[in-house]
């Protein structure tokens, strides 16, 4: 998550980037949850875009133990806990939507999912995919091991049991966290524009819901709740989420 407040920062000095949170949850408890950041205004502004650029147009999904495999020997050397962390992570994927000349960029980091708490490292995933953004490379970022698992500010759980869905949110280290919301006031009126939004569907109606400003679906089985990303950060608890569906 550091890597990823870093790119927040410098995007707020430029133009707004979008973050939403998606899922869909099967019958049987399996499904698909995706982040993604729509990066399109930020790099057209940056000149990524420009005629000059050697940017591409492509469509990819990498999978990220295709990506730890390539850093195999890295990974090696790291303490047991980290390598445990990544492994956690091989059935996740990223996909880069790029289109020069539309001047978009989407980068989705996803995975399908045999339990909705297999995604609870999702977040994690994002910084993993900074190495394979167009013009990002390990040096820009620092010196340390690309695949190195360093301590998260913010984390989230998911759970689904009996009917009840729960996003819960919350700050792992109260120390950075501070530093990164002083560092981030300085942007806060750019900020302001930037939005953090979750649509959830499950595969029932929904009977209940925490959030009393949520949206939903016609057929009541999808809800949407948005945010403000600024919001979000200082307060992870203002994304919080319990649904409860008929049965």
């Amino acid at each position: 998550m550091k890597k990823i407040i870093a790119l927040v920062l410098f995007a707020t000095t430029l133009v707004s980037c979008q973050f939403s949170e998606t899922m869909t949850i099967n019958e049987d408890g399996s499904g698909r949850m995706a982040i993604q950041m729509d990066l399109g205004e930020m790099m057209a502004f940056s000149g990524e875009f420009s005629p000059d650029s050697t940017m591409v147009k492509q469509d990819t999904i990498i999978s990220f133990k295709d990506m730890f495999e390539e850093k195999k020997d890295s990974i090696a050397k790291l303490p047991a806990k980290e390598q445990e962390r990544l492994k956690k992570m091989e059935n996740y994927k990223v996909h880069m939507d790029i289109d020069p000349e539309s001047k978009k960029m989407l980068m989705e980091v996803f995975v399908d999912f045999k339990n909705v708490e297999e995604a609870n490292d999702l977040f994690k995933g994002l910084d993993q995919v900074e190495g394979v953004m167009p013009g990002s490379s390990s040096s820009d970022a620092s010196d340390d091991d690309p695949m190195e698992v360093k301590e998260d500010i913010l984390g989230v759980r998911f759970s689904y049991n009996d009917g009840v869905f729960k996003r819960d949110a919350y700050i792992i280290d109260e120390t950075e966290h501070q530093k990164q919301i002083d560092s981030m006031k300085q942007a806060a009126a750019f900020m302001s524009e930037m939005k953090y939004k979750v649509k959830y569907t499950f595969p029932k109606k929904i009977k209940k819901s925490s959030a009393e400003d949520a949206m939903f679906s016609l057929d009541g089985k999808t809800v949407t709740l948005e945010r403000s990303f600024f919001e979000y950060f200082k307060n992870p608890d203002v994304l919080d989420l319990e649904i409860e569906l008929e049965k």
